[in-house]
């Protein structure tokens, strides 16, 4: 492929809107939102002690029940889980991301129906899928009337 004015043309496109997303409003408050988890020393530590959980729970999901430590294990990390999520700033970073990832979704809408409105965008919020012609897969083999 041969480069063209057109193509450089579009990548000075692509520069600017990469721009235009990284300074949105959605992307600082999802930087502040890491930076206020991340230099939480304590929370830092509670993410670390959950991460080392998860090893072992992946290493009890190979045996299943029949697993030693199956049930405290089980029990813990659920425990370890619902601690974490319940934390003010882990909420807001997840908040923050889901804010970030809508903007990335309207966007991808966006380029995908200027090209033509055929175009399937997969998104991660139903909203924005009923938008798509037909989301990200109903699954109902053209059953919605979709264009399987």
């Amino acid at each position: 492929m041969l480069m063209t004015s057109d193509w450089v043309f579009i990548l000075d496109e692509v520069d600017e809107l990469n721009a235009m997303i990284l300074s949105s409003e959605q992307a600082e408050n999802l930087r502040l939102a890491k930076k206020a988890v991340y230099e939480d020393a304590e929370l830092s530590a509670q993410i670390m002690a959950f991460q080392r959980l998860k090893d072992q729970y992946e290493d009890v999901q190979r045996f299943g029940k029949y697993h030693p430590d199956y049930n405290i294990i089980m029990k813990k990390i659920r425990t370890e889980k619902r601690l974490i999520d319940m934390n003010e700033q882990i909420a807001a970073l997840k908040v923050a991301e889901n804010d970030f990832q809508d903007l990335l979704d309207e966007i991808s809408l966006l380029i995908g129906h200027s090209v033509s409105e055929a175009v399937k965008v997969p998104v991660s919020n139903p909203f924005f899928a009923s938008s798509s012609s037909c989301g990200s897969g109903c699954g109902t083999g053209g059953g919605c009337s979709c264009s399987a």
